[in-house]
């Protein structure tokens, strides 16, 4: 960790730091998250496809990597920024450190830097882009960098699976078509636990073919990106939904709420947490999620549609989950699979099971 670099936010802001990882720039959109562990499911979820990546815990990589944590076979993450890269890993299942997963994946990191400082002003000013350049780049050249690098909106078409595989259970009850818009291995691994035989396709698969696995259900993933970059998903939904049960996760919740007509927005700082409260609004119960906060489902225009809210966030009572009964469906903002942060609502995987059964005994 011996190259000097800097951050250098869109609004002018510069911090300085040592590099590790890829040793190259890097201009992504930046988020921040607060999760105590979890950095190689981070690193490895799609979700964070080409996104600068803040941890606010000030020291990340004291574990290592493990070859079995990881949430997809591509870390397509846009860079890492921590206060302390730990270069001595103490865990007896570690293969590699993270900057040499980084290094193999072309993914470059800055430590040294004030988190702390630089969450608030992303929390102050609200999401930007950033750029992660050598030390003695001026901050005029990583502005003009930054403008002349074009924004990916949706990286959905990227991190997709390119043909159908599958992932089986012995003694299997139930077959579950997952539309991969990023999907984690986390998620998949809930699905088999519960005895689904899960076929995962593209984002673009066409609807006929889908309708021809004849699936006891239907699981629409999380992913990067904005929800209304993925028409062909948001398509989809409309035509198959009440034909089988259907579940949506984090991207996939948002694009079942524009299938009924509901809308998004961006939020104002672009954050991610594995420990943001949550209220079922059914049961007045309240548990701990891993949540992912960019786009959000607009309260006001659920008015319209067939769906309820089943799920409010504690802090903010934004829309974190819905439903439609008739339809036997349901989607939550957050990840119920808990990788990283709580495993508090599995539960929400046992629900998608019982929609099944009850669909298959009507």
């Amino acid at each position: 960790m011996n190259l000097e670099k800097k951050l250098v936010l869109q609004n002018g802001e510069q911090f300085f730091g040592y590099g590790f990882g890829a040793n190259r720039n890097a201009v992504c959109d930046i988020v921040f998250n607060t999760s105590v562990v979890g950095y190689q499911e981070i690193l490895s979820d799609p979700s964070y496809t080409d996104q600068l990546v803040v941890m606010t815990y000030p020291v990340i990589g004291n574990y290592g990597i493990a070859d079995d944590d990881f949430e997809s076979k591509i870390v397509g993450i846009g860079g890492l920024i921590v206060r302390e890269y730990c270069q001595t890993p103490s865990n007896f299942r570690f293969t590699k450190t993270i900057a040499e997963i980084m290094e193999e994946n072309s993914v470059p990191g800055i430590a040294g830097i004030d988190t702390r400082m630089l969450t608030r002003s992303l929390r102050d000013n609200g999401s930007m882009r950033a750029a992660i350049v050598d030390a003695q780049t001026s901050v005029e050249e990583a502005l003009a960098l930054i403008a002349a690098t074009p924004a990916k909106e949706s990286a959905v078409s990227t991190v997709s699976c390119r043909k159908r595989w599958y992932s089986r259970t012995p003694n299997h009850r139930f077959d579950v078509v997952v539309i991969d818009c990023g999907v984690k291995r986390s998620i998949i691994e809930s699905l088999n636990s519960r005895g689904c035989n899960v076929i995962i396709v593209p984002y673009n698969t066409p609807i006929e073919e889908i309708r021809a696995f004849n699936p006891h259900g239907i699981l629409i993933s999380n992913g990067p990106g904005s929800p209304y970059c993925v028409p062909e998903v948001v398509n989809l939904i409309k035509e198959l939904k009440g034909e089988v049960p259907m579940m949506g996760i984090s991207l996939g919740h948002l694009l079942i709420a524009l299938a009924y007509g509901a809308e998004c927005v961006k939020v104002k700082d672009g954050n991610r947490s594995s420990s943001r409260p949550v209220r079922n609004t059914i049961t007045g119960r309240i548990k701990t999620t891993g949540m992912s906060l960019e786009w959000i489902v607009c309260a006001d225009s659920l008015k319209e549609t067939n769906l309820e809210v089943t799920h409010t966030g504690v802090l903010d009572n934004m829309v974190a989950g819905i439903a439609c009964r008739k339809d036997k469906l349901f989607s939550v903002q957050y990840h119920p699979e808990g990788a990283p942060g709580a495993n508090d609502s599995a539960y929400l995987f046992d629900k998608f099971i019982k929609l099944m059964e009850d669909n298959q005994h009507a």
